[in-house]
């Protein structure tokens, strides 16, 4: 389908119909995108390695609206790097930096 392999932005559902978990999660995959994607289940286990298989920056389980100010905001792919909102919004401003002393008298 060829919606499944643009990023749309606009109250769209896409609905694709597949035989196993692993065919939906690589069609999801497919994409060069991966700002949010979107699973429905009721079984846990599902759930989890779906998600966790999933390549976005966020995945919305039973739930359409996952973007608030206190959560971070953000993809993977072509979909961009880093995260806005939340406390890891703060990390593209910051610089670590790690020193490690000995032998000081």
């Amino acid at each position: 389908m060829m919606m499944s392999q643009h990023e749309i932005f606009g109250p769209v559902a896409g609905i694709i119909k597949f035989q196993e978990e692993e065919e939906a999660i690589a069609l999801a995959n497919s994409t060069r995108y991966g700002l949010a994607s979107y699973v429905f289940s009721r079984d846990i286990g599902q759930v989890w390695r779906t998600s966790e298989e999933l390549e976005f920056g966020m995945v919305g389980v039973n739930e359409g609206g996952i973007s608030t100010e206190m959560t971070p905001f953000g993809g993977v792919k072509e979909s961009g790097f880093g995260r806005e909102g939340s406390r890891y919004g703060l990390d593209e401003y910051q610089y670590i930096k790690y020193i490690c002393m000995g032998n000081i008298k």
